[in-house]
This record gives C-alpha cells, sequence and structure tokens, in this order.
C-alpha cells in the first residue's frame, strides 16, 4: 500500500523528467495529488465515501500553470448534508490537506483548503456560501468569488463545480455591480517596467536583484482573462484555453492580439525557475542571469500583460458589451 513518504519519493524522483513542458508539469501534479486522495480516502473508516463529491484545485492549479514547486490550493462540494456526511468530509478534507503536506505541497497561507470549513461544504452549502460573497461584496468575499472561478476538479462530479461557477456568471448578468467588484479587485498590478524602459528589480532582501514574475507577471494576465471569462461564462480554467475561447469572440480579438504567445512564453520562463528550495522561490526570475535577449523577452511580456489589463479595466468600466 502507497503511504504519503513513499509518493513523496516518487514524486522528487520524477518530477525533474517534466520541467521542460508546462502541460507534462502540470498532468505529474494532477497524477501526485490523485495518489494523495487515494491514501487518504484509504484512510477513513467508511470507504467508499457516503455520497457522490467534487474534489477540486483551485489557484494555479486549477489553471494548469503550476511550477517545479506548488502550494495547496482545493476543496469538496459533496452531494448531501446530514451529520454523518458533514462529518466525514471534515475528517476527510483535514486528512488530505494533511497528506498534501507530507508529499511537499506546503499549506496555503490563505487556508484555501479542503481542512478549511469555508471550502468544504455540501453542493448546498456552497450555493448558500456563493449567495454570501456576493451579498457581502467586500474585497475577501470577492476574492473569494474569483478564487472559486478558478476551480478544476479533479475527481468526481465536475457537474457540481460547473452549475455552482454559472451561478456566478448569471449573477453578475442581472446584477452588473458585481462586475464592478470584480473589477475593482484586481484593479492594480506590479508595474516593474521603469520610465526608460528598463526592468525595476528587487533592491534589497533576499531576493535582490530578481523580478517577482507572479506579480509582474503572471497576474496581469490571470486577472484580466479571468475578468472576461467571467463576464463571458466561460467555465475552463487554463489561462491559455480562456484566451482561445474569448478571441473567438469579435470585440476581444484586437483586445487579446498576441496575449497567448506572450503568456505561453512565460509559462516558459517559470519552468526555468526549477532549482529552488522553496515556493517562494517559484515566484523570483533573477535578472542578472539572463541574457540580454531574454531581458528583451520578459520586458516584452511583461509590458503586454500590463496593457492587456489596463485595457482590460478600462473596458469593464466603461460597461459596453457588443457580443459575438
Amino acid at each position: 500500500m502507497e503511504t504519503y513518504e513513499s509518493i513523496r519519493e516518487w514524486k522528487e524522483l520524477y518530477i525533474t523528467n517534466f520541467l521542460d513542458d508546462i502541460v507534462s508539469l502540470n498532468d505529474f501534479h494532477d497524477q501526485v495529488m490523485l495518489k494523495v486522495l487515494e491514501v487518504a480516502t484509504k484512510k477513513m473508516k467508511r470507504v467508499p465515501a457516503p455520497c457522490d463529491f467534487s474534489w477540486f484545485i483551485t489557484g494555479s492549479g486549477g489553471r494548469l500553470e503550476q511550477g517545479m514547486i506548488s502550494d495547496q490550493d482545493h476543496g469538496i462540494a459533496y452531494e448531501i448534508s446530514n451529520d454523518e456526511n458533514d462529518l466525514y468530509f471534515e475528517v476527510f478534507g483535514k486528512e488530505i490537506s494533511y497528506g498534501l503536506h507530507k508529499v511537499g505541497y506546503p499549506y496555503c497561507e490563505g487556508k484555501v483548503m479542503s481542512s478549511n470549513s469555508r471550502w468544504c461544504k455540501s453542493y448546498d452549502g456552497w450555493n448558500l456560501q456563493l449567495q454570501d460573497w456576493v451579498d457581502d461584496e467586500s474585497w475577501e468575499s470577492i476574492r473569494y468569488l474569483q478564487i472559486f472561478y478558478d476551480a478544476r476538479v479533479l475527481h468526481g462530479k465536475v457537474g457540481f463545480i460547473h452549475q455552482l461557477k454559472s451561478y456566478i456568471h448569471a449573477y453578475q448578468l442581472q446584477h452588473p455591480n458585481l462586475l464592478n467588484l470584480f473589477t475593482a479587485n484586481v484593479e492594480h498590478v506590479k508595474n516593474v517596467i521603469g520610465p526608460l524602459g528598463q526592468l525595476l528589480v528587487e533592491r534589497h532582501g533576499l531576493y535582490q536583484g530578481s523580478v517577482n514574475l507572479k506579480y509582474s507577471g503572471f497576474l496581469p494576465y490571470v486577472n484580466a482573462i479571468r475578468l472576461l471569462s467571467i463576464r463571458e461564462g466561460i467555465l475552463e480554467t487554463s489561462t491559455l484555453v480562456r484566451m482561445s475561447h474569448l478571441i473567438q469572440i469579435r470585440e476581444y480579438a484586437v483586445l487579446l492580439k498576441n496575449t497567448e504567445r506572450n503568456f505561453s512564453d512565460l509559462l516558459k520562463y517559470r519552468l526555468s525557475l526549477s532549482k529552488v528550495e522553496s515556493y517562494l522561490d517559484t515566484h523570483y526570475l533573477q535578472v542578472e542571469k539572463l541574457t540580454k535577449a531574454e531581458q528583451k523577452d520578459i520586458k516584452r511580456i511583461i509590458k503586454g500583460g500590463i496593457k492587456l489589463h489596463r485595457e482590460v479595466i478600462a473596458l469593464m468600466k466603461k460597461g459596453v458589451h457588443n457580443g459575438v
């Protein structure tokens, strides 16, 4: 029988075989996490689970954009709430989080994990949770809605999650202010391009001489494309797949020109951050180690993301929707 320790050994032995292709790497992460789920299931006193459920991942894993090291972002939606089921999935969620931690996925600092009751609910409970978040309208609640929109089912009923995400899209069609709140939530980005076109690197600390690719590179693309996807009701989670759907809509054809190429190139730079010791290390790119051509390339990518982000924010604030 596999254990968390044996899965970790297998992961560390083979993950380096997948560091030249983002699709293969994320497929491998999926395999590892599903092995953890299998062991966690066998540790439960009742097998199989007392009702149907979906186990989903979100964040970079949900979007199929994980690097060498990835933290935990996941949750559970189960079919029926009663005392027995609620207790089962409470214990199960904690076991999954513990197992992932043992295998090498750090706990999520924001506690977006199945071990947190906020992210482990019955289907009806999730409907109420989403309603609470849209009613609350706080910055945190709007952030949670966007995190949930990146949910991708790894095991179980895909329909549970698709129906819940469809609720978010349908709600914003009837309540346009929700899209305004989504826009305000991601309006600000970290600009690391100086007035003379130079890269503005970290000046002090552990990452001196580096740029934070997560905040200056990835988030402008990810947040802008997610906004458009919520607007259009696109349920796929991969940023590249979302782009491929959005570019078919006439309104976005010019807006999204070159974005697929830019984002694909950005994912390749993420793969270059493989000789790291911690999850935080995977966010920082050391500029001095780049050739002049690579520095020019990364500036092109970052500038493209900032431009896209600004134009999407402006489009959202304008509120015009021309359709296909």
